[in-house]
């Protein structure tokens, strides 16, 4: 085996991904067949089902919608943000715990903001959060600035410092914990006030959430930021070659901490936004977006465009396998991320067949 060695394909083509994408998907698919068959469900109506989300001769298909909104708008937020870091090959896997520190900042401002103007709310909760995640970015960049510690370990440990503090002030019952319902005698996050709360345009009987503009004119500004202005294409460059930058005469280190700083403040921004449209704060009000982000963004080959085409794509999965699972008992939530586990691990891995090949030492890419 040592004859053998990983080379990047100097073919590769669009055309080639697309394939072997397709036969990822419907390999993962194949799998999830046999156990559905297994469970004696049969997969095509569940596919059926899971691919439309249950819209089809539902009388409630705007609430669909209105669900598949809420799945997006932070998925794509998040991917965008991480995406710009790793274009500068800063690899920030702390997704989790920023949108959490964010999230925990917003949710601050929200139970202390009774009778304040709801749309003041609402921006002071998103700048809360963004700040609040933008400092934690900046401090890890600066640490990497410094000392050039690994930035990947630094990012990872605080998603389960911040998980751990989400939990703790979800089940500490004291006085001091506003976050938590004065009604109950168990520890239960409480609600937001009402002004809190994210409202959106009524379009009959389906609303649509001002976070969802919010996250389209965001994505069209970053696109334009990495393509149009001097600080994207600075990033580039230091993605392409730090020691490249350097010799152009560009302060890397300020590249690294003003680019942290954005991507993390983003993140920030998902989370305000997240937190406004649920009403309260919880845990799981990530959705693990932190963790889905980073799969996205390396699908996307950290183009804008493709990410949010990819957020679309994850977004629909993730909300049609919920609505499948609640038309057949035999099959739960856990059944349903099983299945977007094993399509996004098989997408991955036709990714990685269509960049990559096998070589003997010594061969051309092309050989």
């Amino acid at each position: 085996m040592s004859d053998f060695h990983l080379v990047r394909r100097s073919d590769f083509s669009l055309v080639r991904l697309v394939i072997y994408y397709a036969i990822g998907i419907v390999i993962s698919l194949a799998i999830g067949a046999i156990l559905l068959m297994s469970l004696n469900i049969n997969p095509l109506e569940y596919y059926g089902r899971m691919l439309t989300m249950g819209l089809i001769g539902n009388n409630f298909a705007y609430k669909t919608i209105e669900s598949l909104i809420k799945i997006f708008v932070p998925l794509l937020i998040t991917s965008l943000a991480l995406g710009l870091a790793f274009k500068m090959r800063f690899w920030n896997i702390g997704g989790e715990g920023e949108f959490l520190t964010g999230a925990i900042c917003a949710s601050v401002v929200a139970f202390n903001s009774k009778g304040m103007n709801p749309v003041i709310t609402v921006v002071l909760m998103c700048l809360a959060a963004m700040l609040s995640s933008g400092l934690i970015g900046l401090a890890v960049a600066a640490l990497k600035v410094k000392f050039n510690t690994n930035e990947t370990l630094m990012t990872l440990m605080i998603n389960y410092i911040m998980l751990y503090v989400i939990k703790y002030l979800g089940d500490t019952k004291a006085d001091w914990n506003f976050f938590l319902r004065d009604d109950s005698d168990r520890p239960i996050f409480g609600e937001f006030p009402e002004n809190a709360q994210m409202g959106g345009i009524s379009i009959g009987f389906f609303t649509l959430n001002y976070s969802l503009i919010v996250a389209v004119i965001l994505t069209v500004l970053i696109y334009f930021y990495i393509k149009m202005t001097k600080q994207g294409y600075e990033i580039s460059v230091v993605g392409d070659s730090s020691a490249t930058a350097k010799y152009a005469g560009m302060n890397v280190g300020w590249i690294v901490l003003r680019t942290m700083f954005i991507s993390s403040a983003m993140i920030g921004l998902a989370a305000g936004l997240a937190t406004s449209t649920a009403g309260t704060v919880s845990t799981s009000i990530t959705n693990n977006v932190g963790w889905t982000g980073i799969i996205v963004a390396w699908l996307s080959k950290l183009s804008v465009p493709a990410i949010f085409i990819t957020s679309i794509l994850i977004s629909v999965l993730q909300c049609g396998c919920r609505a499948a699972a609640t038309q057949y008992p035999a099959i739960d939530q856990n059944f349903a991320d099983i299945l977007q586990g094993i399509i996004l691990f098989s997408v991955l891995v036709a990714d990685f067949a269509a960049t990559f090949k096998i070589a003997r030492k010594g061969d051309s890419a092309n050989a």
